[in-house]
């Protein structure tokens, strides 16, 4: 098949997919509310204890740590849903379909982004009630929408992979959920590299969800005029982590269609 068959086939999937919103509204639920909770919980709970780099206060300088955290989380749905649909012999009946391989696992990832792309939305939203703004142009907070959205998707064919590998809903969020939760937390997502000394500073630095969160910081304007730390990454967040983007799909795009028709084929 050409790549416009295959595209066209994975947008039929993704609409597929987007459709199970009507279907089990809890889904949108969790979209919805997710986001919300971590923002009022940190911006409230945690808010008064921690003193962030610079002029900008906490809550501010929050909103782009919980952007990162949620938009990775988000990017779980593909890993869970794939496991799912093999549990109860949906990934056999696409298989008889006169569709590309690669077309389930193209819609299942690209649902992820329209999830992501709402949750963005919510957090955005709720970021502006308790006190985040935009410090930096338009078109730089476009490129950090973005930049968040991609990383996502790059992580959403990680899960997708373990999704195929291990085809059961509750292990797969179990694993993902020990891999994800200290990613998103030895991070700087929610208190400043300077809290951190030693090999988990380093850690810090080098993780791609810390530079993740710097480059949103930067492009929205909540750095509180605070230069990032010396280290390569942080120097240069946007670059290191578009580089793990690009790391990521060529290693797991081709690993996750692999899987997929592996696993097809014991059918």
């Amino acid at each position: 098949m050409s790549i416009i068959d295959t595209l066209s086939d994975g947008w039929v999937v993704t609409q597929r997919n987007l459709i199970k919103i009507k279907r089990v509204p809890e889904v949108l639920v969790f979209v919805l509310l997710s986001p919300i909770m971590f923002v009022l919980l940190f911006a409230f709970v945690f808010g008064g204890a921690i003193d962030p780099p610079g002029s900008v206060n906490y809550k501010e300088w929050l909103i782009c740590g919980i952007f990162a955290q949620t938009v990775v989380f988000g990017a779980t749905f593909s890993g869970a849903a794939l496991a799912e649909d093999m549990t109860k012999g949906i990934i056999d009946r696409f298989r008889s379909l006169p569709m590309s391989r690669s077309a389930v696992l193209i819609g299942r990832t690209g649902s992820d982004v329209v999830y992501n792309v709402i949750s963005l939305v919510i957090m955005a939203l709720t970021g502006l009630l308790v006190g985040w703004r935009i410090r930096g142009g338009v078109l730089d907070a476009i490129l950090a929408a973005l930049l968040l959205l991609v990383f996502a998707y790059a992580i959403s064919w990680i899960m997708a992979f373990v999704g195929l590998l291990v085809p059961s809903v509750d292990v797969i969020n179990n694993a993902s959920f020990m891999v994800i939760m200290p990613l998103t937390f030895v991070s700087n997502a929610f208190v400043p590299t300077e809290s951190f000394s030693g090999v988990l500073r380093t850690l810090v630095v080098w993780n791609p969800v810390s530079t993740l969160t710097q480059a949103a910081r930067e492009l929205f304007g909540n750095t509180g005029g605070v230069d990032a730390p010396g280290d390569w990454p942080m120097q240069h967040p946007e670059l290191y982590t578009c580089l793990w983007i690009v790391g990521i799909l060529l290693v797991f795009v081709p690993l996750s269609v692999r899987q997929y028709r592996l696993t097809s084929s014991k059918g």
